[in-house]
């Protein structure tokens, strides 16, 4: 049935005379053209717009106001020790946090899906940390590990341990921000891959008990073959999300101390916005759009030869 029949069906007598001069692909086109136009106004604009300001001199102490320079911020972007430091540790922050939440998040999904009688309250329990805003979670990990009153800081008082300046030293803020991330982001895996495991027939455990299959068994070989996909469309918004981490870093550390945690996103918004060197920093957009697009890339083909 074609979709000017299917809605014809429903419209006035008055009015089908009107859909029945206009044809399928007409029809899809207008409908569609709100939604491209939309699309266009909010995604593809700013991207354009992005792009071609890094090709161009655009600085608050620019005499002669921008000036087209080709390829020149991105030059500099590569010789930037800055850069550098700031991609190291944003890709740092990737390896930990990613699987972290990975296994966090699968072991709340598993949780969740056991059949007893406190299911319910963790699946909402698992609302709770996802709705909660990026920069708020930072804000109370930051109250947590404060050196003067934090929560980490007084329990270590209270054990005999002398307090531990976790913001202020670069390898326990990197930890903290590692366990903020992985708090704020495994709800948002374990409710993905919660829906991957309703999904799964209950049959087929069956078919693995009468076997004499054991539950680590059956966990192998049935519940992580069919969650795969799930997994892959976790993994690819969990890394595209920590390649883009800005609020709970800027809202812990601002990306100090001396710039140690600071992340790609924090230091496109310091150049950008506290500098004003608009060019300079799209062009770091730009490099961090293309290294989110590679990554996903990476992971959408893997995913595609799973499923094929």
């Amino acid at each position: 049935m074609s979709l000017r029949t299917l809605l014809n069906r429903y419209q006035p007598d008055g009015q089908r005379s009107k859909l029945g001069d206009v044809s399928d692909t007409s029809l899809a086109f207008w409908l569609l053209l709100p939604a491209t136009l939309l699309l266009g106004l909010i995604v593809v604009y700013p991207v354009a717009k992005v792009i071609h300001d890094s090709f161009y001199s655009m600085s608050i102490f620019s005499e002669h106001g921008p000036a087209f320079i080709g390829f020149a911020n991105y030059a500099d972007a590569l010789r930037d020790p800055d850069v550098w430091r700031a991609v190291r540790f944003t890709l740092a922050l990737c390896i930990v946090t990613v699987p972290g939440a990975l296994l966090v998040g699968l072991g709340l999904a598993l949780l969740a899906n056991r059949p007893w009688t406190w299911r319910w309250p963790v699946r909402l329990a698992l609302l709770l940390p996802w709705a909660l805003p990026l920069a708020f979670s930072g804000m109370i990990f930051a109250w947590f590990f404060n050196t003067e009153y934090g929560v980490v800081n007084d329990l270590l008082r209270r054990a005999g341990v002398a307090p531990i300046s976790f913001l202020l030293i670069p390898q326990w803020g990197f930890l903290a921000i590692c366990i903020a991330t992985i708090w704020k982001t495994s709800s948002f895996v374990a409710l993905i891959l919660l829906a991957g495991l309703q999904t799964i027939p209950r049959s087929l455990y069956e078919a693995a008990e009468l076997e004499g299959a054991s539950h680590w068994q059956s966990f192998r070989h049935v519940t992580l073959p069919l969650l795969m996909p799930a997994m892959m469309v976790a993994l690819i918004f969990r890394t595209i999300s920590a390649l883009q981490s800005f609020d709970i870093p800027y809202a812990m550390t601002q990306g100090g101390p001396a710039r140690y945690t600071e992340t790609l996103s924090i230091l496109i918004n310091t150049t950008a916005i506290e500098y004003m060197d608009v060019g300079y920093g799209s062009a770091l957009a730009v490099l961090l759009f293309l290294l989110s697009m590679a990554v996903s890339s990476l992971y959408l083909r893997k995913l595609y030869k799973g499923t094929v």
